[in-house]
């Protein structure tokens, strides 16, 4: 049976996104609950800051959090750029980590820039055969839940850094170990997690507009920087606009300009994707105009940003962000969904 989705015009004062208006057009988001889309459980669309339409399926609402997958891993970028816009880490030194730094290790010529870029060299595999036997897996739901950035950091390259591109949620792990690092020298788990969390918050969640976030800690307080974070879909929307713009609550900037620019800009040896960033991801029959910038994440997770013209012809600057439970073989439809809503608002 295809579910009607239900539409949500109440306002969203919190995320200082402005109040939704009564549609007086033709549902900007249907193609996300089209027939074929019977797995999408929550969607919003932003113009400008400004709420244009918001649906939820039934039985989810704005009391609902939704976990992150990987859209968790441009997140903890941008915690990581706050850290090297107060200059406690830089972008092109060697990756602070310690374990790397014994004479002869190779593993010291990895930079943040190759771990934020996913070309550390590391041997990480995402996705391997059977799937329960992968690294992420492992360690995110075997073995290695009490020290994940340990697992993460211990293994030997497989390529020089910089050579090649290999997608990691482990390498995201590792980011989010060097920021907790950076924040404090304390070993103890709760310590270390609160004081990530104190940060996370200060820096980005609180004036993102995101205060309904709720982050993960594996067993040695480290942050699941790489999938395991919990938002309402206004949250999703709020981090949205930052990915667009840098900007937060009341237009204040929460990422710096150069920070956001780094991220956007393509990685050396992938050009759809940039400082744990995905860019211009969706195929080409699904979107073929605007630049995209995007938050993706595991069964369907999506947060992408865009500034193109409007019916109107002036141009203007777009969230949509799409949240549901797609398997795998179904996603290359959820894209094409996504596409039709980005045309269908730009013209």
């Amino acid at each position: 049976m295809t579910r009607k989705p239900l539409l949500a015009l109440a306002p969203v004062a919190a995320l200082a996104l402005g109040s939704a208006v009564p549609a007086q057009r033709p549902d900007p988001l249907a193609p996300l609950f089209a027939a074929d889309q019977g797995d999408t459980r929550a969607a919003i669309l932003v113009e400008d800051g400004r709420v244009i339409a918001k649906h939820y399926a039934p039985g989810y609402s704005d009391a609902n959090r939704f976990i992150s997958w990987s859209t968790a891993k441009t997140m903890t970028a941008m915690l990581v750029g706050e850290l090297v816009a107060d200059g406690k880490l830089t972008l092109d030194a060697p990756a602070p980590i310690a374990e790397w730094r014994k004479p002869g290790d190779p593993r010291a010529q990895i930079t943040l820039r190759h771990l934020l870029n996913m070309t550390s060299g590391l041997q990480h595999t995402e996705v391997g055969e059977p799937v329960e036997k992968s690294d992420t897996n492992q360690v995110l739901f075997v073995s290695g839940t009490r020290q994940m950035a340990a697992r993460a950091i211990g293994v030997p390259l497989e390529a020089a850094p910089g050579e090649k591109f290999e997608y990691s949620s482990l390498t995201t792990i590792i980011l989010a170990e060097i920021v907790a690092r950076t924040l404090t020298p304390s070993r103890d788990p709760r310590a270390r997690a609160a004081a990530y969390r104190d940060f996370a918050f200060e820096r980005l969640y609180r004036p993102a507009g995101a205060t309904g976030a709720f982050l993960e800690f594996d067993g040695a307080g480290t942050q699941i920087g790489g999938s395991l974070i919990h938002l309402h879909l206004n949250d999703f929307a709020a981090l949205g606009q930052v990915l667009l713009d840098g900007r937060g609550v009341g237009g204040a900037q929460v990422v710096a300009p150069e920070w956001l620019a780094f991220m956007k800009t393509p990685s050396p040896k992938k050009a759809i994707y940039g400082g744990q960033t995905w860019l211009n991801h969706f195929p080409d029959e699904a979107v073929g105009q605007p630049p995209i910038a995007s938050m993706n994440g595991h069964l369907g997770q999506y947060v992408v940003t865009f500034r193109a013209r409007g019916r109107d012809g002036r141009e203007h600057g777009y969230v949509l962000v799409r949240l549901g439970n797609s398997r795998e073989d179904r996603l290359h439809a959820v894209e094409v969904a996504v596409g039709k809503v980005v045309k269908g608002v730009t013209g």
